[in-house]
């Protein structure tokens, strides 16, 4: 983007007020200003920390034992997920050749695999979220005033009951997938006289027989904790994204209460260092938004292609025992499509919201009292405006921007694979 050379050289000069009056030695540094801090970042983060640290995602700011628990926790988490998935791939394309059998069981095998790469993109960005995760803090330590504090309170609740709700969703349908769904069905008699116990992921009889005990309660409990695992990796991805979209919005609901009262001191000779500290809280702001973008691009894209399919297969799923009169697993697949189409309704409300909030700072300087400043003041605010012509966004591999509309289409796209499905299989 290319500002007018005024606007660049009333930046500058905005800046160099803003450092010179820096250089006064503050007695209070390194000590927050708000003295509530650690009980606002305990309650915000609570939700998301909690289920991080279970999966090893959560960046520990200590060496020593609470490392080596984060790298114990995600190798016994690949651990488990690799026990799960790879045998259950090679039965689906080895030894299972019942069409309907596929079709029943390809729904879990691909939500499986996303939930890994899910989990491996997380991962591989954990530099980054730490860095993330303490850019918030300091933001909390930051704040002065108690309007300001109201409002980071206001979304951060916004992010704590997204979370809890998801978390609710999530688990409440893929614990019954993994328990009582199995119980339900029961244990049967197959084609050669062999009694088959049920099992949330079939595994390859080639490589082991899951039929025999003790071999049986173990894959049993490998499975219940690899469905414990693929949802935290899918309500970490919704946690991170709605905590910090949230925190962007208090930022700029800041920002716009500040260039408010800037309107408000318009008497005042020198106006020049205000406009400073808000442009630089701007700027900090955007770049903390590019931050997250880049983030979760990776997990937002697997959330964004599986959530297309994995929606299809529960609505086919929930059709078919609807026809059966299967209650329980009728009541499950409603649970699970709920919260699949709440995970990607989540990353593309709070992806809409970043866009409405960042855009309405370059809005908001055409509706104060702009025509009272002084000329330098005024020329700071083109450049406010110049910079919220390109708002914030939260993109799918920056293949598709997350919005309602992108919701609205996921839908649809869900129900034209439905349709042929159905077509297909008929």
């Amino acid at each position: 983007m290319r500002l007018d050379p005024l606007g660049d050289q009333s930046l500058k000069n905005l800046l160099c007020v803003s450092m010179n009056s820096n250089k006064v030695p503050d007695q209070n540094v390194g000590k927050p200003r708000n003295p509530y801090y650690e009980e606002d970042v305990v309650y915000i983060f609570k939700p998301s920390k909690w289920i991080l640290k279970s999966i090893g995602i959560w960046p520990g700011s200590l060496k020593g034992s609470n490392q080596f628990l984060e790298k114990f926790a995600v190798g016994l988490s690949n651990t488990i997920l690799a026990f799960s998935i790879i045998p259950f791939t090679m039965y689906l394309t080895i030894e299972e050749k019942n069409t309907m059998v596929i079709v029943r069981l390809m729904g879990s095998v691909i939500y499986c695999w996303l939930s890994l790469f899910k989990y491996w993109s997380i991962i591989a960005c954990k530099p980054t979220l730490k860095h993330c995760i303490q850019i918030v803090k300091d933001d909390w330590k930051e704040v002065e005033r108690r309007e300001d504090r109201e409002l980071m309170l206001k979304y951060g609740n916004m992010s704590r009951n997204l979370t809890i709700l998801c978390v609710v969703l999530m688990y409440s349908g893929g614990f019954m997938y993994h328990t009582i769904v199995q119980y339900a069905i029961g244990t049967h008699i197959d084609e050669y006289n062999r009694t088959i116990k049920p099992l949330s992921y079939r595994a390859y009889s080639g490589l082991f027989d899951p039929q025999k005990r003790p071999y049986y309660d173990l894959v049993f409990a490998m499975h219940v904790m690899c469905g414990y695992i693929i949802n935290s990796v899918s309500i970490s991805v919704c946690g991170l994204a709605a905590l910090f979209a949230t925190h962007i919005c208090g930022q700029i609901d800041i920002l716009i209460l500040n260039l408010q009262n800037l309107a408000v001191h318009k008497k005042k000779t020198n106006l020049n260092p205000r406009l400073a500290k808000i442009i630089e809280h701007h700027v900090r702001t955007l770049r903390f938004s590019s931050m997250i973008e880049t983030l979760l691009q990776e997990a937002c894209f697997l959330e964004f292609i599986g959530s297309t399919f994995i929606i299809c297969m529960l609505e086919y799923y929930t059709i078919m025992d609807w026809k059966d009169n299967n209650r329980v697993s009728l009541v499950t697949y409603f649970l699970l499509l709920l919260s699949f189409m709440f995970n990607i309704f989540i990353l593309c409300y709070i992806g809409d919201l970043l866009v409405e909030k960042t855009g309405n700072v370059g809005l908001l300087c055409f509706t104060i009292d702009w025509y009272h400043l002084p000329v330098e003041t005024m020329r700071g605010l083109i450049l406010i405006i110049g910079i919220s012509r390109f708002p914030s966004k939260i993109s799918a591999g920056k293949i598709a921007d997350l919005n309602l509309s992108t919701f609205g289409n996921v839908m649809k796209t869900s129900l034209v694979y439905l349709s042929f499905l159905r077509t297909s299989i008929a």
